[in-house]
């Protein structure tokens, strides 16, 4: 396997940050009101520097409304597709997204329930505790959305496992789908519509508290994916191979399906399930980075954030002043992806 040099890691991440500074400027300037990207890099480097902003009347706009979004839709793009890459890299099929897989459509159960039970004993007044209760509901459904597709679709195998792993998800996704919309009969009218905007990916609600738990999710849940990345770079040559080399596969195994599970649930809990971010990002990153997980996880994380971060501003900016959900963007644009590795590769890796 080829040896990596700091000197390429450095400029790799150099490069990709770069890129996702130049999104989060663009993004920021730009909505119903328009800024001057110029404007708003000078207030931006004027905050970061402490000195209180630029003293503008948009600065409430800037950081109180849109800053935020964006690092939200940072974190949730990034889960997502680390987590995507994750399932791809175990099931070798590059159809695998926690969208396709149902574990996003199983997260959003676990908050449903969540929220109704909490709704329903007043746990919602107590304090704080609601924030790092609800990411921890939507692991659970995550987990068990996961441990459900992977029993019937036959254990995960190569070949043809892998596409009876992906049907089964299909199915499932479907299931609790249904499950999701009768648990919502049980919601008040008032709250209907943002609920449905919600199960199809939605950054527009207010940022609150639990973005915080969920941001220490995804940061400790994505270092914990990298640490197998050599792992996943010997399964990918075959699992007995990799058996004879020393690693444990089965334990490799439940180890990135439950952390992919957890970071998945985590930024389900405050966005939604946002389709199609883990199966394009990983795609397109495979073909510009290659395949060594080293690289690629890195990778994969912040054209994650980038892809989201342009997602929700072309939602916030295409009807505007009305919103789209960032789900209708990114379903829009992977729909096709979806199509075109179907066909291509007939949902092999």
């Amino acid at each position: 396997m080829k040896r990596l040099s700091p000197a390429h890691l450095v400029l790799l991440g150099v490069t990709l940050l770069g890129i996702w500074i130049l999104a989060l400027l663009i993004s920021l300037a730009l909505g119903s009101v328009w800024v001057p990207l110029g404007t708003a890099a000078h207030a931006l480097w004027d905050r970061l520097l402490g000195r209180g902003g630029a003293g503008l009347p948009t600065d409430v706009i800037l950081f109180s409304i849109r800053l935020p979004r964006i690092l939200l839709a940072s974190i949730v793009g990034a889960a997502l597709a680390i987590a995507g890459s994750a399932f791809q890299s175990l099931l070798r099929n590059p159809l695998a997204d926690p969208y396709v897989l149902g574990v996003s459509t199983g997260a959003s159960t676990g908050t449903i329930v969540f929220s109704i039970v909490a709704a329903a004993s007043g746990t919602a007044a107590v304090g704080g505790t609601i924030f790092f209760l609800r990411p921890l509901a939507a692991f659970a459904g995550a987990a068990i959305t996961v441990a459900l597709v992977y029993v019937t679709g036959g254990g995960g195998r190569s070949g043809e496992g892998s596409q009876r792993l992906l049907l089964a998800g299909v199915v499932l996704a479907s299931f609790i789908s249904a499950i999701n919309v009768f648990l919502l009969t049980s919601a008040s009218q008032a709250d209907i519509r943002g609920i449905f905007y919600w199960l199809i990916g939605d950054l527009s609600r207010p940022v609150d508290a639990s973005v915080y738990p969920v941001t220490v999710i995804v940061i400790l849940g994505s270092l914990g994916l990298y640490l197998y990345s050599h792992s996943l770079n010997l399964i990918a040559t075959g699992e007995q191979d990799a058996l004879t080399l020393g690693i444990d596969v089965p334990k490799v195994k439940v180890g990135v399906y439950l952390i992919g599970s957890l970071v998945t649930g985590a930024v389900v809990s405050v966005s939604g399930p946002i389709p199609y971010v883990g199966l394009i990002c990983p795609h397109l990153a495979r073909m510009i980075f290659g395949s060594d997980y080293r690289v690629l996880f890195p990778a994969v994380f912040i054209s994650g954030a980038v892809f989201t971060v342009i997602a929700d501003m072309l939602a916030r900016t295409l009807l505007s002043p009305a919103e789209l959900p960032v789900g209708v963007v990114t379903a829009l644009c992977g729909a096709p992806v979806f199509i075109y590795l179907l066909r291509r590769k007939g949902g092999r890796a």
